[in-house]
C-alpha cells in the first residue's frame, strides 16, 4: 500500500550553471522526465508532486503525469532556499487539498541514473527504524582524514596533521550525500529537521550517481545512461534466449 506517501519534486525554473536544465533535452526526454517516471515506476508513492515557481516546467510536468496543484511561491524559489522549507510548503499545500502525506520523498529533478530500487531500498530503511530521513550517499575514494588545503602561492599543508603518519587502511570510510532524494517523515520535514543529522543513510555505487551542474556533467551522465541502458538491453535479450531454451 502507496497510501499517505507522496513524492515532492522540487524543480525552479532558473538554473545558472545549467540553463533551464529541468527542461533541457537528455536522451531524447525533459530532464525532469525521468525523475517523474522513476516515481511512478517505483509504485510507492499515491500522489507524485511537482513544486515549481515556472509555469512552463508546470506544464510539462502535467503532460508527464505529475501533479502540480500549485506554484511554488517566489520567497521559496530563490538560489539560497533549502530544500527542507520547499517539502514543508508542498506537505502543507497537499493537505490542504486532502492530499495527507505520512511520509514524504524530495526527488530531486535531474536524476536519469535513478532506479526504483534504490527508492524503495530507502524507504525500508526508513520504516524499519526511528530516524527522521533516508537517503543515498556514496563513499569518498580517499581518505578525507588526509585531504589537503592550498594556499593563494599553490603551497599544500595537511587540514588534519594528527591524521598524516595513519595508514589509510586504519582510517574510517567517509562518505557524502548522493543528491538524489530523501525520504522522510512529514512531521520532520513540518518541524524542519536538518536533514543530516540523524539519518539513516543506503550505500550506492559511483556508476549510480551523477550530481549535474555544469556541462562536463551532464555529458559523462548521458555517456553513463546510455552503457546502463545497452546493459539492460542485453540483459533482456538474455533473458529472452533462456526462456526460448527452457521452452525448447
Amino acid at each position: 500500500m502507496n497510501s499517505g506517501r507522496i513524492a515532492v519534486i522540487p524543480a525552479r525554473g532558473g538554473s545558472k550553471r545549467v540553463p533551464r536544465k529541468n527542461l533541457r533535452p537528455f536522451a531524447g526526454r525533459p530532464m525532469i522526465g525521468y525523475a517523474i517516471a522513476v516515481a511512478q515506476r517505483s509504485g510507492l508513492f499515491e500522489r507524485i508532486v511537482v513544486s515549481t515557481d515556472d509555469a512552463e516546467v508546470a506544464a510539462v510536468a502535467r503532460t508527464l503525469g505529475a501533479d502540480v496543484p500549485f506554484l511554488r511561491p517566489a520567497e521559496l524559489a530563490d538560489d539560497f532556499t533549502p530544500t527542507v522549507p520547499v517539502i514543508a510548503h508542498a506537505i502543507r499545500a497537499c493537505a490542504e487539498l486532502g492530499w495527507h502525506a505520512r511520509l514524504a520523498c524530495c526527488i530531486y529533478p535531474a536524476v536519469p541514473l535513478l532506479q526504483p530500487q534504490t527508492l524503495a531500498d530507502a524507504l525500508a530503511l526508513l520504516e524499519a527504524g526511528d530516524a527522521p530521513y533516508a537517503f543515498p550517499v556514496l563513499a569518498y575514494r580517499a581518505p578525507i582524514q588526509r585531504a589537503l588545503k592550498r594556499d593563494l602561492n599553490g603551497r599544500s599543508a595537511p587540514l588534519h596533521p594528527e591524521y598524516m603518519q595513519t595508514r589509510t587502511q586504519d582510517l574510517p570510510a567517509a562518505f557524502h550525500d548522493a543528491g538524489q532524494f530523501y525520504w522522510g517523515r512529514a512531521e520532520a520535514w513540518l518541524a524542519g529537521t536538518p536533514l543530516h543529522a540523524d539519518a539513516c543513510t543506503l550505500v550506492c555505487d559511483e556508476g549510480s550517481v551523477v550530481d549535474i551542474d555544469t556541462e562536463a556533467d551532464w555529458a559523462l551522465a548521458e555517456a553513463l545512461y546510455k552503457v546502463r541502458r545497452a546493459a539492460d538491453a542485453v540483459d533482456a535479450a538474455d533473458e529472452v534466449g533462456a526462456a526460448d531454451e527452457v521452452g525448447a
